[in-house]
Formats: C-alpha cells, structure tokens, sequence
C-alpha cells in the first residue's frame, strides 16, 4: 500500500545529534535487537566511528506501527552534516519527500543547518523541525524555538522537543513523519523510470546501485538500461535495506531499495543517473540532479612507482562509492606518474586519502592542494590550471582569474571582531550582518576560494572556542594579482612544491616555506640551497649544511700543508657530489605548506 509509505531523510549541522537519533527510530521501530546495538550504528565506516561524523548516506527501511495500530513502512536515508559532504546531502533529499530538521538545544541554529534547509525546500520537501538534546543543562530551548519559527515561519506546536541520548521524544517523531510526510506519488503504469542517489562496487557481484523507484516497477532479472551512459544490463537481484540487503524480487513505484547490476568496470556508472526499461524506455530521464564541481585539487601519486595501476584501480571502485571524487591522470618529475584529484573540499580530501590507506592498502604521496585558476594569455586565449606546473611563463600571462565563494559564518556576537579580523587577514569582502538572535549573528563574506582551503575552518573555531561555524557556495571568478612561487633546490626546480599565491603574501609565504623545508630536508654529503623564487627572481633562501666528515683526524701534529692539502682534496669532491648528488625529499616535505601559520 502506497499510503503507508513515507520516504524521509535526516538534515542538520555536523554533530548536533542527527546519528544518534537514527539510532533511537531503529531501537524504537524494532529494526535492531538491543544486544547489537553500537553507536551510530548506520556510521559502519571505521573513519566515521573513529571521527564522529558521517561521511557517507545510509538507507534503512523501518516498520512502524502507528497509535492508530496502522503499520507503515518507513525509508529513512542517514546524511553527512559538513559542508564538505553537500553533494551527499543533496543526493538524499532527491529520493524523499520530507526531512527530519535536527537543531541543538545548546549550539542552536548553525550555518550548514540554514544550507541543508534551503536544499531541502528547492527540492519541495515537508520539514520537520525537531530540537534534539533537550536535557542538556546548557540547553536554550525557548531561543532556539525562537529561531526555527522565524527561519521556517512554523508554529511553536510544530516544533518537537527530543534527547536521541535520553530517548525523549522519539515516539513523536515517528508519529510526525506518518502524520505530516505525504506518501510517494505512484505511478505504477508508467514506464520504468529509477534514480541512482548511490552506488557501492562488490568484487565477486561488481556494482550494486542504490535506488529510488518514481514510475513503473523494477524486476529481479528485468532488461533495464541507464539513461546517461546507455549502458544495458540484467536485474540480477532487486531488493530493500534493513541492516543488511534483503531480497524482495521487486521495487515498486515509491520504494527506496538496491539492484545488483553485475557490472564489473567502475568507471561506467553515474550517480544520478536514471534506470529504465530497454523493451518500453522512458522518453526522458529524471531531473534535480546538479552536476558537481571540484572546489581543490591536489596530486595523489603511489609511493612506489610501480603501484601506478594499483592506485588507478582503488580510485576507481573509491569514485563508484563517493561521486562527487573526480581524477585524471598526471606525471611530475619529482614524483613520476600520479593522479590530479578534484575534491569539495579539504575534509573531503582528508578522507579520501585515508579510504585509500585502509580501504585499499595504499601508501601515497599527495602534493599540495590548490584551486583551479582561469589564466588569459597575451594572445587572447584562456586556459584553466589547476596545476602550477601547467602555468604558462610569466611573460604570456595577461591576468590571471580565481574563483571567489560566498560564505556564511555564524557565530556568538563575543567572537564578532575575532572572526572580522580573521577574515580581513585572508583578503574577505565584507557583504552584510543579520542578527538571528540578540546572542547570534550571521556574517557573509566573499572570499578567494583559495584563502579558505588550508587552515580558515580550524583558525575560526579556534578563536570562537569552536562556536562558529561555516558554509560556503561557488559564486564567480575575479581577476587578482597572482604569480607562481617556484621552490628550487640546488638550483632545481622541484614542480611538486610550487604554488600559485597572491603577490602581496608571496614573500612571506616563500621565506616561511623555505624555512620549514630547512627544518624537514635531511643533512647529506653536500650542502643543499633552498630558494623560493617568482619567475627569475629569487625572493627567499636557506640553506641546510653539509655533513662533514674529519679528513684531519689521522693527522697528528706534522706540517700545516699536509693538512690544507686534505683539506681542499674534501673541499673538490663535496663540489662534485653537489654537481652528481640529488637530494631525497622526505614525504613531509610535500604538506610542509600545509603546517604553514599564514
């Protein structure tokens, strides 16, 4: 019965509860035995338990028996809260028609939560608003309350009062989701039309999609096709997500569920594309679907040269589980062949280099992280660099463009002139203050994309003593006074090292850089220059000394020459070591950038 089912997903800012609450409707529900409950037990990742927050969505069907002794069947879709992980956000809020929106009684309304609601709404979903942590002695329930009613222009009945700790007011959320969540629309008639919000790739049954039946019914062993890539393939088994896959034979118009494709090349699958029937296809596939767009770049090349195809075969079945990952490859001549990575953000990247440590057991190099540049040469033509090795030299160069963000910081009004200071530091635009509450205001600022990527997130929880918080969106691409900082040792380039920076910050950030690495390069036979330099121009030096051996030690007393003769024998071969000696970098080397206080 169509009427009896509601699709529904959970949003709100990272670590306001939104895991913890699953963990309550899956006791509450019966969905999972007492005995194996786990914390956030949907955050099956080892990263995700490890760290406290989702990465990635979760689907889980639940049965629910009403008040009303009326038995509904519940698909509930778990979703990341950083601003990183918005992709996965907006993939959720594509297969339901209502969401959970959880606010902290104690932090209150946040940035990612104002940025998840707005999804939410463009895509026409009823909204639940439910403030969690009630018990808390911190809590500020009546502000907060406040708050969500002028955000959402709700009423204060509307609004649920819970604790997923306490198990408080868990019972009233399964009644609002019946009660309030419209059922699916069924167009049980219709041809075939399913969209892919998922994908996980299995070695032994190759890919298996996770999927949203809108029209038609899908088959175990039904002739189906994806829209995008005309890829045909067989339903080998169709079925619905309780803990585990359970087979059903069928999904019918309305239901969330998985379809084992038996498709073994990763590479040939879209997430948000749309499945339809090969003998009665649908005319055109389904819309909501925004194509992503990398925000940082970085390198990611194996640690041993001959890893390569290994390292190409992990990210490839990694882009199968997490879409919004995209690569290419790439060769530098300190570090052979690797891959140009494009990641939403520097979380993200984190992740990604950490699934690939654990997931597929490789150890890889990654290069310093960077935006992508819009470079208009002399002759009119523009080219878009996301690597500083691919910058044309510096006389072809008419102006170069990066991308701006609009951001969004909300913070308690204590921390006010801290986070203006900050954001003055890293080149913002002041936009515009509106006060939420007397205690909390919401700051909007353009900023160069590439003055946030590093250290801007930790640098403003620090100085709000981690009340602030963050969200940002793409909006143009402005021209600025950029040039290429090289990094030469010895008077060679190392490419894995240079970085496009701002003129006004490149001096400093070249004797800064220059330093750390005279800190991380280790002593060899010969003496090692470091130099940071525009162009031609050397702007800072160091310089790590020789390890020196005592060729006099076995001279004892006897004429000075003797000795000045061993001297400068010494003196010839460190200069011709210099001339033959290359200088190993040590991993560290490459995120020295990153340690970097700017």
């Amino acid at each position: 019965m169509s009427s009896k089912l509601r699709n529904f997903c959970i949003i709100a800012h990272i670590d306001h509860g939104k895991s913890t609450l699953a963990d309550r409707l899956l006791e509450e529900t019966k969905t999972i035995a007492h005995r194996d409950m786990i914390k956030q037990v949907l955050d099956d990742m080892d990263l995700e338990q490890e760290r406290g927050i989702t990465i990635k969505l979760h689907a889980i069907q639940l049965k629910y028996t009403s008040k009303d002794k009326e038995e509904y069947t519940l698909n509930l879709i778990d979703t990341p809260g950083h601003v990183d992980f918005s992709y996965e956000v907006s993939r959720s809020l594509a297969a339901c028609e209502g969401a959970l929106l959880v606010v902290d009684a104690s932090q209150g309304i946040e940035a990612q939560t104002v940025s998840n609601l707005y999804l939410a709404l463009d895509a026409n979903l009823t909204i639940i608003p439910v403030i969690n942590k009630v018990d808390l002695q911190s809590a500020n329930v009546e502000g907060v309350k406040a708050s969500i009613i002028e955000l959402l222009g709700c009423k204060d009945e509307d609004i649920i009062l819970a604790s997923a700790k306490a198990n408080i007011g868990t019972s009233d959320i399964l009644e609002a989701i019946v009660n309030r969540i419209p059922p699916p629309k069924i167009n049980a008639d219709a041809p075939l039309r399913a969209l892919v919000f998922d994908s996980t790739f299995d070695a032994y049954r190759g890919i298996i999609v996770y999927l949203r039946v809108f029209d038609g019914e899908l088959k175990t062993g039904s002739k189906i096709k994806f829209f995008e890539t005309e890829i045909a393939t067989d339903a080998e088994e169709v079925g619905t997500f309780k803990m585990t896959r359970v087979k059903t034979g069928s999904l019918k118009s309305g239901n969330v569920g998985y379809m084992v494709t038996g498709i073994k090349t990763a590479s040939e699958l879209l997430v948000g594309d749309t499945i339809i029937d090969t003998a009665n296809p649908a005319p055109e596939a389904l819309g909501g679907y925004k194509k992503i767009k990398p925000m940082v770049f970085s390198g990611i090349y194996p640690a041993n040269s001959d890893d390569f195809e290994d390292l190409r075969e992990a990210l490839v079945k990694l882009k199968t589980n997490d879409a919004s990952l995209i690569f290419e490859p790439e060769s530098s001549s300190a570090l052979g062949f690797g891959f140009r990575c494009g990641f939403l953000g520097l979380l993200h990247m984190e992740i990604t280099q950490e699934r690939l440590d654990r997931e597929y057991d490789q150890t890889i190099i990654t290069t310093v992280p960077n935006v992508e540049y819009q470079v208009h040469k002399t002759d009119g033509e523009m080219v878009l660099v996301d690597n500083p090795s691919q910058m044309p030299p510096l006389g072809n160069i008419d102006h170069i463009k990066e991308p701006y963000i609009r951001a969004q910081i909300i913070t308690p009004t204590d921390y006010m002139g801290n986070v203006m200071k900050l954001a003055n530091d890293r080149r913002g635009v002041f936009v515009s203050t509106n006060y939420l509450t007397p205690t909390k205001v919401d700051l909007i600022f353009e900023f160069p994309l590439s003055e946030i990527i590093f250290d801007f997130h930790d640098k403003m929880k620090s100085i709000s003593k981690g009340y602030a918080s963050l969200d940002y969106e793409f909006i143009d691409y402005r021209e600025s006074e950029l040039v290429k900082l090289d990094i030469l040792l010895n008077n060679e380039p190392v490419d894995a090292l240079s970085s496009i920076v701002h003129r006004t910050k490149s001096y400093e950030w070249g004797r800064k850089l220059c330093s750390k690495l005279k800190e991380l390069i280790p002593r060899q036979m010969f003496e090692i220059v470091i130099q940071a330099a525009i162009g031609q121009k050397i702007i800072a030096r160091e310089t790590v000394k020789a390890l020196r051996k005592n060729v006099i030690a076995k001279c004892y007393g006897g004429d000075i020459s003797r000795k000045r003769k061993l001297l400068e024998k010494q003196k010839e071969g460190k200069k011709r070591m210099k001339q033959v000696g290359s200088v190993q970098l040590p991993q560290e080397a490459f995120l020295a950038v990153l340690a970097i206080d700017q």
